[in-house]
């Protein structure tokens, strides 16, 4: 009975040496992929550079062949994205009249949205136009252009959140796509027959 379970089991030492880092590698690449799509929505963690690390991370194991075109170009896109998240704000709130205060308050909306989440997912939308009418009602006595303000800071938002979103969800899916084609690499001892 003992010889036909040791058939089926596996030991640590007939792995190859590099499984265990490329495991480690794999699960912190995974790791930075999912801190990189909260960072889409969280200002503080620039989402789309993380999630590059992650794609990074992954092409570091053993089992995944090296491109540093891929590596490069998604690279550039990243660092693109993350320089037009600070651009597209300002250029919405500057084409809509709007003031830094505007741009501050839909940032403050947003922390109050996701450390109180009384309304939800919702509340990722609600709160930063909220944060961004207060705003601009605390910088302009004229509640109409306050609110033609608030309208530019939150398009600008969302903006840069829709296009970091969407790039971290395209790593995602590259990340899932190569582990999966190169799992039998990652992870040997699972096809090892």
């Amino acid at each position: 009975m003992n010889a036909t379970c040791n058939n089926y089991l596996w030991n640590a030492s007939d792995l190859p040496n590099n499984t265990f880092m490329d495991i480690a590698l794999l699960l912190l690449g995974l790791a930075c992929m999912v801190i990189g799509v909260l960072g889409s929505f969280l200002p503080v963690l620039p989402g789309p550079p993380i999630s590059w690390v992650g794609l990074l991370l992954l092409t570091l194991t053993s089992a995944v062949p090296d491109n540093w075109w891929f590596l490069g170009i998604t690279a550039v896109v990243a660092l693109l994205i993350t320089a037009l998240d600070y651009w597209i704000p300002a250029l919405g709130t500057r084409k809509f009249g709007g003031s830094r205060a505007g741009m501050i308050g839909t940032t403050v909306g947003l922390i109050i949205a996701i450390v109180f989440p009384v309304l939800g997912v919702a509340g990722i939308i609600i709160w930063p136009f909220v944060g961004a009418v207060v705003g601009e009602l605390l910088n302009k006595s004229d509640h109409k252009k306050a609110m033609k303000a608030a309208v530019g800071s939150f398009i600008g938002f969302l903006t840069g959140t829709f296009l970091k979103f969407v790039v971290c969800m395209v790593y995602l899916g590259l990340f899932v796509m190569d582990a999966w084609a190169y799992r039998e690499g990652l992870f040997p001892f699972l096809y090892s027959g």
